[in-house]
């Protein structure tokens, strides 16, 4: 594994191919509220850029606004409604296509109620991965190792996990149905910034 560590933005010039694994670190899970501390990317070989906003964040980040606004390339997370969301937020970015491992792990894993990273990672690839920095403070002015090194496990593994859940779907038919969540993400964020977060508008 190897991580690379990048203030404010990506280089001029890295790009990730047709897919990149994404994730981001907050203060919080309030995006109005919480300020976007990390973006942590892969393109599944075993490398990790982390874009990191030393406080108060200059995100002008036009390489990685670049990146993320790519519709050329599909954006894979885990759980990416609240990413999409922070992103949106204060980097002004919609990530489309996107790809959520969460998601799929609900639509096909129906004999279990464990669907995180962790769980993923273990029953599906036989990885052991480390929460213990996931309540760490990302705001701080330097990351830790410790923190890097969390960082960029939250993407390493999602393409490889991706390939197992996407064989899953196909054997319950219900990749239609996936891409039909995926497609609608990015609108299901934009509901979460305007205030509409903990309700079902869907409901009676």
């Amino acid at each position: 594994m190897a991580i690379h560590l990048h203030i404010n933005d990506l280089p001029p010039g890295l790009t990730f191919g047709d897919s990149v694994a994404l994730d981001s670190e907050a203060m919080g899970l309030q995006p109005h509220r919480d300020r976007l501390c990390v973006v942590q990317m892969s393109r599944g070989d075993g490398d990790c850029h982390l874009v990191h906003f030393p406080p108060p964040g200059d995100y002008s980040a036009p390489n990685l606004k670049a990146n993320l606004g790519d519709p050329a390339v599909l954006k894979i997370f885990h759980f990416a409604r609240f990413d999409l969301a922070i992103i949106q937020h204060y980097l002004g970015v919609s990530c489309e296509p996107v790809y959520c491992t969460k998601i799929v792990s609900k639509l096909v894993r129906t004999f279990t109620d464990r669907h995180g990273l962790k769980d993923l990672c273990r029953d599906l690839i036989g990885v052991e991965v480390s929460n213990q920095q996931q309540s760490s403070d990302w705001g701080a002015a330097e990351l830790t190792p410790e923190q890097q090194t969390y960082a960029a496990s939250d993407v390493l593994h999602l393409h490889e996990i991706k390939k197992v859940l996407d064989d899953m779907l196909a054997r319950e038919g219900r990749t239609e149905m996936a891409q039909a969540c995926f497609d609608f993400l990015p609108h299901r964020a934009r509901l979460d910034l305007a205030g509409w977060e903990e309700v079902d508008i869907f409901h009676h």
